[in-house]
Parts: structure tokens; C-alpha cells; sequence
């Protein structure tokens, strides 16, 4: 990961650089919504329901600033040239997909901020460390994603978006809206410095982070001890870290996580009563996990869990509460599987 580029060595940053934001649910939708209305050169890539209700009535986003509606070109090929940043929002297991569908865009300059949840397939890349390079099987298991373009064309990003699709197109977010970006490597370039500051013009309070891994373990601490219990129990975050009764729960499960994070090498500054009482103010926010269950959807448990577990066995670290919840979570999966496999064959017993 040494000499990483500024930008490019063929051309300096773009005076209106070209940006794609691929994916348009909650996080998607918010980025579009919010970066076109600020003026920014744009496209989307989108497909199904999202894909036609964005050609007929553009992105609606309700959030802290008011109403927005904004048209912007939307396809579901990847037909709108080559892109100098592409912002991928989707969730981990559909990244691969994701990206395969809109490498035409992504040409040798072309900046990739992949927008997800959980532990990130680059982790280890540019960390220096001794598992430099080493993958994640939970997220990569077979390196399609390492494989498909150099590494230095990423920004690592974590993400404090709580964005809900009320519809294909209408999304509604009704906190502020947080982005955090950090290089691999953790050198400080103009490049992401720019690409910062086209993201807080468009209303995102957005930080750079010198320490971009520290960072993802500090989020994933709000998404161990959030979303899988929230579908094992149908709560939301007001529920989980208001509720007195569960607090020792989701203490316990903060504190395996935490374990994993500082033997991974990680500096995270949490007081877990601080984070708790945050996390409780945001309101009645449905994780994006419950969000995903109650629709049918697969739910994002490799990249948020599975990787957590498998870095924790790496370095020898228990995690007794977080595999209960997550077996949990599991089988709460499988029994909703189960019953929908049941309703649409009624008469096949």
C-alpha cells in the first residue's frame, strides 16, 4: 500500500467530478437525494421496483432540512461512462453483485466508497500489521471482492445514516446524517479531503479519520448490540438500550466485541453508558436488520456477526453472549423462511 495516489497521476481532481451512487434504498436514496440537491454532477444505479419508481417521480427524501425531491439519471445498466467516484450502498452479502454490475464505471481513477455495515472485506489491507492482507472469509470468502480492483482505489467509510425506504424512491431519515472516511493506510491525501467536502456541502457531517478500522469497530458495537436482537425481539433502539431489563445483555455482548476489537489492534474510546443513552435518544428507529426481516429479506449477519466470530477465534477471544444471539437470530430466519415457504405452497405437505 505504499505511494498510494493523490487522485491520479494521469489528472488532477475533476473541477465537477462525476459520481455514481449505486444502490438506492435507505442509505443510497439518502446520498443521492442529498448530493443532487446540492448541485453535484450525478447518477444511480438502481434496479426493480427502485429503478422505476426513480424514472417516474425521482428520490423523495423527508429528513432533518425538510422535503427534497430531486431527478436524477438512474439505470440499471452501467451505462453512464466512467465515474470518478462511486458511492456502493448496499448490504455486504449484495456487494459483489453490486460491484460486478457497475465496474464499467469504475476505471482506474475512479474512487470506490463502499458504504456497509460490519467488517469491511479491505480490513486488513494497508493495515501494516501482520495480518496485512489477510482476508475475512465471512465477507469474502471466495475474493471476488479483493479481486476486482486495486485496493488503493478505496476510502474506507462508516456510515450513521438511520434511513428507512418507506417506498421504492421515498425514503425518510429523521436523524442527522453522519459519514466518517479514512484512506487505508491512514495517510491523509487531498483526495479525501475533497471528497469530504462535496459530502458536507451536501449536508453530511462528515469527519476524515486518520484510524479508519478504529472507527468500524466503534460502529459495529452499535450493530452487534442492536440489530440481531432487535429481530429476535422486534425492538427498537429506543427498546434495546432504554429497557433496563436488557441491559446486562447488551452490556455483555459490548464488552465481547470491544475484547475482539483491542486484540485486532484497535483504539476504540467508548463509554459504553454514553453510547447506550445516545443510541436510546435516537428514538424508535427500526434496525435496518428488522427492517430486512419484516420485508423477507436476507439479513446481514456474515458481515456484522459471522466476522466479528471469526476474527474473535482468531485471536482466541470467547464470545458466549453474542453466539447466543446470534443462534437466536438464525433460527428466528429460518422459522420466517419456513413460513413462507408453507403459505405460498399450502397443499404441498
Amino acid at each position: 500500500m505504499d505511494g498510494l495516489p493523490e487522485w491520479s497521476a494521469s489528472r488532477p481532481w475533476p473541477a465537477a467530478p462525476k459520481i455514481c451512487v449505486a444502490g438506492a434504498g435507505g442509505i443510497g436514496g439518502t446520498l443521492a437525494a442529498r448530493l443532487a440537491a446540492a448541485g453535484q454532477q450525478l447518477v444511480v444505479h438502481a434496479r426493480g421496483a427502485s429503478l422505476d419508481a426513480i424514472r417516474r417521480n425521482g428520490i423523495e427524501l423527508d429528513d432533518l432540512s425538510g422535503s427534497v425531491r430531486v431527478d436524477v439519471p438512474v439505470s440499471d445498466r452501467a451505462e453512464f461512462g466512467v465515474q470518478d467516484i462511486v458511492f456502493a450502498c448496499s448490504k455486504s452479502q449484495a456487494m459483489p453483485a453490486l460491484l460486478e454490475a457497475v465496474a464499467p464505471m469504475i476505471g482506474p481513477d475512479t474512487l470506490v466508497v463502499p458504504a456497509i455495515n460490519g467488517v469491511p472485506w479491505w480490513y486488513f489491507v494497508g493495515s501494516g500489521g501482520r495480518e496485512e492482507g489477510r482476508p475475512v472469509r465471512a465477507v469474502d470468502p471466495d475474493g471476488r471482492l479483493a479481486a476486482m480492483f486495486p485496493a488503493h482505489q478505496i476510502l474506507g467509510c462508516v456510515v450513521y445514516i438511520t434511513a428507512e425506504a418507506l417506498a421504492p424512491g421515498r425514503v425518510v431519515a429523521r436523524n442527522p446524517h453522519r459519514m466518517i472516511l479514512g484512506e487505508l493506510d491512514g495517510r491523509p491525501r487531498e483526495r479525501l479531503r475533497r471528497v469530504c467536502a462535496l459530502l458536507a456541502h451536501a449536508g453530511i457531517d462528515v469527519r476524515m479519520s486518520p484510524r479508519i478500522r478504529d472507527d468500524v469497530w466503534t460502529k459495529l458495537v452499535g450493530n452487534l448490540t442492536s440489530n440481531p436482537l432487535s429481530v429476535v425481539i422486534g425492538a427498537t433502539l429506543q427498546d434495546i438500550y432504554g429497557a433496563a431489563e436488557l441491559r446486562e445483555l447488551v452490556s455483555a455482548m459490548a464488552d465481547e466485541v470491544l475484547r475482539v476489537a483491542e486484540r485486532c489492534g484497535a483504539n476504540v474510546d467508548l463509554d459504553p453508558d454514553v453510547f447506550f443513552a445516545h443510541a436510546a435518544s435516537l428514538g424508535a428507529v427500526r434496525t435496518s436488520m428488522l427492517q430486512d426481516y419484516e420485508k423477507g429479506q436476507g439479513l446481514e449477519l456474515a458481515a456484522i456477526g459471522d466476522a466479528v466470530l471469526e476474527l474473535a477465534e482468531r485471536h482466541r477471544v470467547p464470545m458466549p453472549t453474542t453466539r447466543t444471539i446470534l443462534a437466536l437470530t438464525r433460527f428466528r430466519a429460518a422459522q420466517r423462511s419456513s413460513h413462507r415457504c408453507e403459505a405460498a405452497n399450502p397443499g404441498s405437505s
